[in-house]
C-alpha cells in the first residue's frame, strides 16, 4: 500500500488546462464558439474557454486590447481597423481562423418598402425623388457590416458618405431603432434581420451572399502579443473550433441543436425560430414570401470557411482606402501576412484533419461585377467610381 501511495506521490501531476477568456456578440455566428465550450471539445484540446457575452463590438475590441479578453468574435474589418490605427490606438493584430461565411443582411424600414424603395436600385430612386437625408445604421466603422453597406449603396449609384447619413447601432438594437423611427434601414447579422421581418418592422433588401458570394465575415481575434506568447493556447483554440464549426456543418439536426442552445439568455437572448431560421436559411422578405436560401451561413464547408485567406484581409483595406479610413495606401500584402496566422492555422488544422487551400488567395465576383483576387490591391481600390473625396480622408 505504502508503494502505492509513493507511486501516486511521485506521479507527474496532470497538466493544468490553460482557461482562456473568450468574448462574443449576442449573434448567430458566435455558435462555433459556444459549441466549443458546450460541447468540452476545448477541454478536449487543453484548453477551457470561460465565455463573457459582450454588448459591443467597441467593447470586444477595448478587452481584446487591454487584456480583459484572450479572444474573440470579432469583425474582420474591425481586426485591421485595429492593427492600421484607425480612428484610434493602433495595436497589432492576429486572425487566427475565419468563423464563418455569409449570414448577414440588409433591411429597409416598411415606410420605405411602402414608397416603393425595397432594393438597391429602388432605393437609389426614392432619394431622388425626396430631400429627406435617410439615417441607415451599420455595427462598427471598420467592420463588416459598415463595408456591405456601403458597397451595396456604391453598386446602386448611392454615394455613402454623401447621398445618407450612416451611424453606429448595437446589432441587438437595430430592430428597436428601426421601429422607434430613429433609423431608415440597418445592415447586421443575424438574427436581427431574420427578427425585423417576421415583426413586420423591416423589409428585406438584399442578402451579403448577394453583395459577395460566400464572402467572409466574423473571425477567431486576439492581439498579436498574445499569438507570439501562447501559441500552444492558440492552436488549441482553433482545433476546438475547428470541431466545433465542422460539427455545426455536419447535418440540419446539428443546426437545429446549436440554434435552441444558443438562443438562450446566456447566448443570444432570442426567439429559437429566428436563430433556427438564420442557421438553415430560410429567408422571409417581409412581404409575406418566404423561400429557403441556398447560400445559408456556413461554419466550416470543409474548411473553405475557416482558413485566413490573405486576400480576404487585404479587401477590407481595400475599402478602408476606398472609403477615406485610410489615407494612403497600406503595403496590403505585407500587413496581411503578419495579421493572418496562416502557419499557426495550418497546424491547428493538421492536428484535427482539416483539409488547407493550397493558395492563399482567392477570387470572387462581387455585386458591381468588379472582381476582387488580391492580385493588385492597390488598383483595385483606385478602381472605384464611387469613393471618398481624398482630401476628406482621415490622418493615418
Amino acid at each position: 500500500m505504502s508503494n502505492d501511495r509513493q507511486w501516486i506521490d511521485d506521479a507527474p501531476a496532470a497538466p493544468q488546462r490553460v482557461k482562456l477568456r473568450v468574448g462574443f456578440m449576442p449573434l448567430a455566428d458566435c455558435a462555433p464558439l459556444v459549441m466549443a465550450s458546450v460541447l468540452e471539445l476545448d477541454v478536449k484540446h487543453g484548453v477551457e474557454f470561460v465565455l463573457s457575452r459582450e454588448h459591443s463590438w467597441a467593447g470586444v475590441r477595448d478587452k481584446l486590447l487591454s487584456g480583459a479578453l484572450d479572444l474573440a468574435h470579432a469583425l474582420y474589418g474591425m481586426v485591421y481597423g485595429v492593427q492600421l490605427g484607425i480612428g484610434g490606438l493602433q495595436r497589432d493584430m492576429a486572425v487566427l481562423m475565419g468563423l464563418n461565411r455569409n449570414g448577414q443582411g440588409i433591411g429597409l424600414s416598411r415606410r420605405l418598402a411602402d414608397a416603393g424603395a425595397v432594393d438597391g436600385p429602388s432605393l437609389a430612386a426614392l432619394l431622388q425623388r425626396q430631400d429627406r437625408r435617410l439615417v441607415l445604421a451599420q455595427t462598427f466603422p471598420t467592420g463588416t457590416h459598415a463595408m456591405w453597406l456601403y458597397y451595396w449603396l456604391a453598386a446602386a449609384g448611392i454615394h455613402p458618405l454623401r447621398d445618407v447619413t450612416t451611424l453606429v447601432v448595437p446589432p441587438s438594437q437595430m430592430v428597436a431603432a428601426l421601429r422607434a423611427g430613429q433609423i431608415d434601414g440597418f445592415s447586421v447579422g443575424a438574427p436581427w434581420l431574420q427578427l425585423g421581418t417576421t415583426e413586420g418592422v423591416a423589409v428585406h433588401a438584399t442578402a451579403s451572399h448577394d453583395i459577395w458570394p460566400d464572402h467572409p465575415e466574423k473571425v477567431l481575434a486576439c492581439t498579436a502579443d498574445f499569438a507570439d506568447r501562447q501559441p500552444d493556447a492558440a492552436r488549441a483554440a482553433m482545433a476546438a473550433i475547428l470541431e466545433a464549426s465542422r460539427w455545426i456543418d455536419a447535418n440540419d439536426s446539428n443546426r437545429h441543436a446549436a440554434a435552441a442552445l444558443i438562443a438562450g439568455d446566456d447566448y443570444v437572448a432570442t426567439r429559437t425560430s429566428a436563430l433556427t431560421d438564420a442557421l438553415l436559411g430560410r429567408c422571409d422578405d417581409g412581404h409575406g414570401r418566404r423561400w429557403q436560401d441556398p447560400q445559408r451561413m456556413d461554419f466550416h464547408a470543409g474548411g473553405a470557411v475557416n482558413f485566413p485567406y490573405l486576400s480576404d484581409g487585404m479587401w477590407f483595406m481595400t475599402q478602408h482606402q476606398r472609403w477615406g479610413l485610410l489615407a494612403e495606401h497600406p503595403d496590403y500584402a505585407a500587413v496581411a501576412a503578419r495579421v493572418q496566422r496562416v502557419a499557426l492555422y495550418r497546424e491547428a488544422a493538421s492536428a484535427v484533419r482539416v483539409p488547407v487551400p493550397t493558395e492563399a488567395l482567392r477570387s470572387s465576383r462581387l455585386i458591381d461585377g468588379q472582381v476582387w483576387d488580391g492580385q493588385d490591391p492597390r488598383r483595385y481600390a483606385d478602381g472605384f467610381a464611387l469613393r471618398a473625396d481624398p482630401a476628406a480622408a482621415l490622418p493615418h
